[in-house]
């Protein structure tokens, strides 16, 4: 159990992460400026910006916390299936995009235009570069080094209610944030710290922020988090109430989405229930009496199996040696009894 001075400690550095966090979006802002402007621009600013909050991080977690492997601590772990958990998250937040949009589609109206020429799609290329980039980011800031400082802090079921508030402050500064916005922003912050708590890696929550913002932009050409730059080949303009739509802001400010994201918590429990059972089990500290855990284990094993127990050895028994009595019969000797001397001598 962490004391009161780890947890403070613990805080401190979640403190420092995030001031960190800032200082590294205005350097990698200003480095991008330098090297690139345009069509690149958005795609170098994230490249910088993710490598500063790796390298940021990664010596956070080596000097403070003795991590000798700050990246896989910090959730990046290539472990067995890692791809496929990426695949699933992936799968989850693609599904929920096509349930906030199917509704717009039936009961408002979905315009969509196609921009063709070369440039375009060289441009889908490199959108689509810019949002795996731009959403491992935000996933290795808002649920990696600094969301694991403030999980040993104050709880990892606080830190999960905590850590979308910030998520979702950032998004107020965003176009056309309403209300609905702000909300949806909370849930799908929750939702995405869920997908770490149960799996205890990115892969999952990076797959689904991934999924998520480029099946809106790429696919449906719509807006994300109210900004429009990344529909280069297909946009999409919406028809209906604000409530359906999300207006200017996109289906993220919907009412839709607050429903649509509350039903992928569900979803997302449901698929990642093996991930949780193998990953995200409390640590069992020994304490106590010292019991030979195998030993039951395996007698435990034996009796499920059926397996009989073997025989107990047999025990050797003393029979006292056969006599003759006066009669011609033989009889079993009577131990002797013990003879007793007194005090004078004589034998009793």
């Amino acid at each position: 159990m962490i004391s009161t001075k780890g947890r403070l400690r613990s805080f401190s550095w979640f403190a420092i992460a995030a001031i960190y966090y800032l200082f590294a979006r205005q350097v990698a802002l200003r480095a991008a400026n330098g090297f690139s402007s345009g069509d690149w621009f958005p795609l170098i600013n994230n490249l910088i910006l993710l490598f500063l909050l790796l390298v940021g991080y990664a010596g956070m977690g080596y000097s403070a916390q003795r991590q000798q492997e700050p990246l896989k601590d910090m959730g990046l772990v290539r472990r067995e299936g890692w791809k496929r958990e990426f695949a699933i998250g992936a799968a989850v937040g693609w599904a929920g995009v096509v349930a906030c949009v199917l509704p717009i589609a039936t009961l408002g109206s979905l315009v969509i235009t196609f921009w063709r020429g070369g440039h375009q799609y060289f441009l889908l290329l490199l959108n689509l570069a810019t949002i795996v980039v731009m959403s491992l980011a935000q996933e290795v800031v808002f649920r990696g080094y600094a969301f694991q400082r403030l999980m040993d802090s104050i709880g990892p079921t606080l830190a999960a209610l905590f850590m979308p508030l910030l998520f979702a402050v950032i998004h107020m500064m965003n176009t056309n944030a309403t209300a609905a916005s702000v909300l949806v922003a909370i849930l799908l912050g929750w939702l995405l710290s869920i997908a770490y708590l149960r799996t205890r890696a990115l892969w999952v929550p990076w797959g689904l922020h991934f999924a998520w913002s480029a099946s809106l932009a790429l696919l449906f050409g719509l807006p994300v988090s109210g900004s429009v730059q990344f529909s280069p080949v297909i946009s999409s303009n919406t028809i209906g109430p604000p409530w359906l739509t999300g207006g200017d802001y996109g289906p993220e400010g919907s009412a839709i989405a607050v429903l649509v994201v509350l039903a992928l918590i569900v979803v997302l429990v449901r698929v990642t229930r093996d991930y949780a059972r193998r990953y995200a089990q409390p640590v069992i500290v020994a304490g106590g009496i010292p019991v030979d855990i195998d030993a039951i284990a395996q007698r435990q094993h034996e009796v499920a199996m059926g397996v009989q127990a073997p025989p107990p050895e047999p025990q050797l028994v003393q029979i006292a040696p056969a006599v003759s009595s006066g009669n011609g019969t033989n009889s079993v000797s009577e131990p002797d009894k013990p003879k007793f001397v007194d005090e004078s001598g004589r034998k009793g």
